[in-house]
């Protein structure tokens, strides 16, 4: 089955579907949750745990054991160095950031937290580490970034940054998770907390500008004269999360031509048009979301936004409106090897199994090595801090690379730099994204790709995430002879949690959803719309036989 897009998909929001903010944060204090129950429970993914104070699955409880959980992780792999701790502008992260302090405090971890109580953006916070740790052996830092990401505004999201910078991996998680749960069912006992007030007075609270420190270290990574020589216009929208105050001082700082399209912070969220489902989402990757920024697109030369915690990025141009994830990845690999004399030559590109295999061919044409890995930024950090990866992204706007020396800039995605890599562009190129996007199509071929969703039962989800490619009675897709049937990444050999079948011409990838009786269902022709839906039709068909 397709995915079905709303009729408000696109729209201003209604009222009658705006969160009430009062009833959430009253929620996040009052309800208990169950631990018995499974949707109540404490559940890392790929980033951090998610939930909501309404479902009893974001409460004060989780935040208190999640946090205590995190003392004791730091004890026990002696992490001894301050934690940096960021929230983002969802009504959700400013209680939690309280909730976390009180116990940060309580249990003598030293704590760095914004001036003011600023919002902190996740790439702040994971340079922050990095700059922290450069050089030392002991003491070292690590963070927590309190937000639920691009998610709808009753969400909340609790996310753990080890000394690496970078989300931590599944063991670090998998610790925290089973300890916080345990205090859960414990009903908080062996939580150590003390009041806000005397947490803020502690002597390990400390104040820490993470705005300065890193919008004046911006220029290490993005060429600032190019695009401030070239006098190009841009727009920037902060989709009211924690790069609202960002934005203006990097302009000021870097005495660039941009213009703030909305400085509106409001934990609604309600300026915001609908997202494909109906639902509110900051998401700068999707259309839907997207309609206030790309119908400014005529006023300025390039425009970006980033999601609400600005690890995420979405490019607008006046060539194209709004460019898919996967094209931009595609035009910042092709200009950042080519324009970045310092990068080490070994130094290889990071993609997704489910991003596209436009990057494979550029990375081809480069002369550059390929890491391919299952989908989660967390598969990138070692890469990108060594130095071994240069640059690194996800299907999902998320990326990161390195500074102009090579050296590395953040472990974690970083919605900014990407953004302002696209005016670096347009004023180096004098061609906006989009329009190098066409040329590169007419070079390398077009792919048109596209994403479905199917029915599945528990069982056979269960069976799909542990499928072996002897499973897969096929031997062509969609006329295609096909090259490879993947159940690992062939960058780290990782389980995919699914199945991946590869042609010369397209490919397709299964994997079942973490939250729904669905698969998921990714495709990509470089033969045209026809050949597309041949694709997406046999990956069912094939898919739905093995998992019967």
């Amino acid at each position: 089955m397709s995915t079905t897009v709303s009729e408000l998909a696109g729209q201003p929001a209604p009222h009658r579907l705006l969160t009430d903010i009062p009833r959430l944060i009253t929620a996040y204090y009052t309800e208990r949750p169950d631990p018995s129950l499974p949707a109540h429970r404490i559940a890392f993914g790929t980033s951090g745990h998610r939930g909501s104070s309404l479902e009893c699955s974001f409460n004060e409880a989780h935040v208190l054991a999640m946090s205590q959980a995190i003392c004791a992780y730091r004890a026990r792999h002696g992490i001894t160095g301050p934690l940096f701790l960021g929230f983002d502008s969802h009504a959700l992260s400013a209680p939690a950031f309280a909730s976390a302090l009180e116990v940060l405090a309580a249990n003598g971890v030293e704590v760095l937290i914004a001036a003011g109580d600023e919002f902190t953006p996740t790439p702040a916070l994971s340079r922050a580490i990095l700059v922290h740790n450069r050089g030392r052996e002991t003491g070292l830092a690590d963070g927590i970034v309190i937000t639920p990401s691009h998610n709808p505004p009753d969400s909340g999201g609790f996310k753990y940054n080890p000394p690496n910078g970078g989300p931590a991996d599944t063991e670090a998680t998998g610790w925290i998770e089973t300890e916080a749960n345990r205090l859960l069912e414990a009903n908080l006992a062996g939580v150590k907390r003390m009041t806000l007030a005397a947490a803020r007075r502690a002597a390990t609270t400390h104040e820490f500008d993470f705005l300065g420190s890193y919008v004046a270290d911006l220029g290490n990574v993005i060429d600032m004269d190019a695009i401030r020589g070239a006098r190009i216009r841009l727009g920037a929208d902060p989709l009211g999360g924690a790069g609202v105050r960002y934005w203006p001082r990097i302009a000021e700082q870097h005495r660039l031509d941009l213009t703030l399209v909305s400085d509106e912070v409001d934990p609604r969220f309600a300026f915001m048009t609908l997202d494909w489902d109906g639902r509110i989402r900051m998401d700068p990757s999707s259309s839907y979301a997207m309609q206030r920024l790309i119908g400014l697109k005529d006023k300025f030369d390039v425009a970006f936004a980033c999601d609400t915690d600005h690890d995420r990025h979405g490019i607008v141009t006046r060539s194209v409106g709004l460019m898919p994830s996967n094209h931009y990845l595609s035009i910042m690999i092709e200009y950042l090897f080519r324009n970045r004399s310092q990068w080490k030559p070994a130094a290889a590109i990071g993609k997704t199994a489910v991003s596209s295999q436009m990057i494979d061919r550029v990375t081809t044409r480069l002369g550059r090595k390929l890491y391919e890995v299952p989908v989660g930024f967390k598969w990138y950090v070692d890469g990108l801090l060594s130095g071994a990866l240069a640059f690194a992204g996800e299907e999902s706007a998320g990326a990161s690379f390195s500074r102009r020396d090579g050296s590395v800039w953040t472990t974690d995605k970083d919605g900014i730099a990407p953004a302002l890599l696209s005016a670096e562009i347009t004023a180096r190129t004098g061609r906006d994204p989009g329009e190098l996007y066409r040329a590169l199509t007419a070079e390398l071929g077009e792919p048109l790709s596209s994403r479905l969703e199917a029915r599945a039962t528990r069982e056979q989800k269960r069976k799909l995430a542990k499928l072996s490619p002897s499973a897969l009675k096929i031997t062509t897709l969609a006329g295609d002879p096909i090259t490879g049937v993947l159940d690992r990444a062939p960058g780290n050999n990782a389980p995919l949690g699914g199945i991946k079948v590869t042609t010369a011409n397209g490919w397709f990838a299964a994997r079942p959803s973490g939250t729904e009786d669905v698969y998921k269902i990714y495709g990509e022709s470089f033969r045209g719309e026809e050949h597309l839906r041949r694709i997406l039709a046999e990956a069912q068909s094939v898919v739905d036989e093995a998992i019967a």
